[in-house]
């Protein structure tokens, strides 16, 4: 009988060792994938500000500014998902804005993707895909300027105007020396329409536009070439540049071309990528300027945001920290300081969002 006894407390103890075992590792929560919409519908999934540990008592604020400083749409995707998406004075999710030149980016990633099929190299002369004689400098000073000069605001041309006829593109100073926002970066669609033998439209449709789901198109302002779409189409660009490139398993843009273009470029502006703008350096120059200006571009978003930014305040913001991709479309906020970074807009937009998570 004692053996029997024995016998059960030692299997009762045993028991309650499992238990207590089983009760000091619980089973982890896995981590939540990112999410993709279809590349069709309407579909996309949301996730609650609750949900998130975010302060619904945050929102308003935010909302009241957005409407305030003449927004028609904005949107904030977390991990891929929708967590804010709201639409004002008239607008709506089917209408079509201009990206102005938040587009610019576009531009970009079209230009890493050419390159990756060995079309060009953005090593190589503007020159070797479009001719001589697209500058009214010297051939010796034109061959300077190669694809990247382009796409890091670097040409050394003369940005008194935004014209990109060869008359209107004079010597400011040699490629590489100098650096100076100029609309002559639209050369890069002429380099890849060359080099891949379609209309730039035909390979932005096919290569990008097509592959992630986007609508809109491209149109001509003057000398400006500007896409429209709506505000979906462009969180679902600054989804696949969140990614590095890739939409689900699909590598649409190299991972490595996108970490060049959203790293500083070049040695002048430390405040500017390919095309895409960097929050977070020491220091940084804007249009139309040759000034230096010392510290973040918007010292109260995170350090390690990069944006699209556009004329009348189009906005695409990238935070890799948070997961975040925040997408603003709509009128001037200031009329009497349109200028970003220099205006109060970006800073006191970036103090409401920030408030929904601090």
């Amino acid at each position: 009988m004692s053996k029997i006894i024995y016998s059960f407390l030692i299997v009762l103890f045993c028991s309650s060792c499992s238990s207590e075992n089983n009760e000091a590792t619980p089973t982890p929560t896995p981590a939540e994938t990112l999410y993709f919409p279809p590349l069709t519908g309407t579909i996309w999934e949301t996730k609650s500000i609750t949900s998130l540990g975010w302060k619904q008592s945050a929102v308003q604020s935010l909302l009241d500014y957005l409407k305030l400083k003449n927004s028609k749409s904005f949107i904030i995707l977390v991990n891929g998902r929708i967590v804010m998406e709201n639409y004002f004075n008239g607008h709506d999710a089917n209408a079509f804005w201009y990206w102005a030149s938040a587009g610019k980016t576009l531009t970009t990633a079209v230009t890493g993707i050419a390159q990756q099929e060995n079309l060009i190299n953005i090593n190589n002369k503007v020159s070797q895909y479009i001719g001589t004689g697209w500058t009214s400098l010297p051939l010796t000073k034109e061959n300077l300027i190669t694809n990247k000069h382009l796409l890091s605001m670097t040409s050394g041309l003369d940005d008194t105007t935004d014209d990109v006829d060869p008359t209107s593109l004079k010597y400011k100073a040699d490629a590489g020396t100098r650096w100076a926002y100029h609309n002559v970066y639209v050369k890069l669609q002429d380099v890849i329409a060359q080099a891949s033998g379609q209309t730039w439209n035909s390979y932005f449709n096919s290569k990008l536009k097509d592959k992630i789901g986007m609508e809109g198109a491209w149109f001509q302002l003057g000398n400006n070439s500007v896409y429209r779409s709506n505000t979906r189409s462009m969180a679902r660009f600054g989804l696949l540049i969140y990614n590095k490139g890739k939409w689900e398993n699909n590598t649409i843009v190299n991972e490595s071309f996108i970490n060049e273009a959203t790293n500083t470029s070049q040695n002048i502006n430390l405040g500017y990528g390919y095309l895409w703008w960097l929050n977070g350096k020491s220091s940084y120059h804007l249009p139309q300027s040759q000034l230096q200006f010392n510290g973040s571009l918007i010292p109260t978003a995170p350090s390690d945001m990069f944006m699209a930014l556009g004329k009348n305040d189009q906005k695409i913001y990238i935070i890799p920290s948070k997961k975040m991709v925040v997408i603003r479309m709509g009128d001037v906020a200031n009329q009497n300081n349109p200028t970003f970074a220099l205006s109060d807009f970006d800073a006191i937009l970036w103090q409401k969002i920030s408030a929904l998570y601090q």
